[in-house]
């Protein structure tokens, strides 16, 4: 084989080596699709991580602020009530140092201790607090406390003859019984009815 043909020879096998190595530097056909979806993958795996983040900073945002509120609810829950009850507290003192001075008007006295009573009643109202005063009304063991039980020939047995202490009810709950004295028949009259009965039942018994 002459020079001529040994050297075209080599420049064929150079040619074919640097075809192959051309074609093995080419990307595998989808290997730049399968690239750019793991890349938009990872950006929006970025992007949820980010959104997560910030919920959940918002989310302890808001427990602080429930737990601030809370606090706030058990510490100046009664601010309201006592704005309303300040004025009748004034009316008090006023009245405490109107009977201790000289000259007193007891008349002047009972007249603001009224004022100060009926304010009181309205504040109350307010606050959805009614009275209880069962004066003169049948007992009733569910609002009432019986502290004593007096015969009367007056009023009707298991009847409200007096009226210690007035009880109260808010928003529809019992807070405090009223404190009442309960009627009850009178002894004689028991006596006389049991006496008819017996009599009654003697007459049954002769007859018989």
């Amino acid at each position: 084989m002459s020079d001529k043909e040994k050297q075209a020879e080599l420049n064929e096998e150079i040619s074919s080596d640097d075809e192959v190595t051309t074609e093995s530097n080419e990307p595998v056909d989808g290997s730049e699709d399968v690239h750019l979806l793991l890349e938009d993958a990872r950006n929006k795996a970025d992007e949820h991580w980010n959104e997560i983040l910030r919920l959940q900073a918002e989310s302890e945002n808001l427990r602080k602020r429930h737990v601030r509120d809370l606090e706030n609810a058990h510490k100046f829950g009664m601010e309201k009530f006592i704005q309303d009850v300040l004025p009748v507290w004034d009316s008090l003192a006023m009245g405490m140092s109107a009977a201790q001075g000289e000259n007193v008007n007891v008349e002047s006295i009972i007249e603001g201790m009224d004022l100060t009573l009926k304010m009181m009643s309205d504040t109350m109202k307010k606050f959805n607090l009614e009275e209880v005063d069962p004066q003169g009304e049948p007992f009733d063991p569910e609002m009432h406390q019986a502290m004593s039980m007096l015969e009367s020939a007056d009023v009707a047995p298991n009847t409200v003859m007096n009226v210690f202490q007035k009880g109260y009810v808010l928003n529809g709950r019992l807070i405090r019984p009223a404190m009442v004295v309960v009627s009850k028949a009178m002894a004689q009259a028991n006596s006389e009815y049991d006496e008819k009965e017996q009599d009654s039942g003697s007459n049954i018994d002769d007859k018989a």
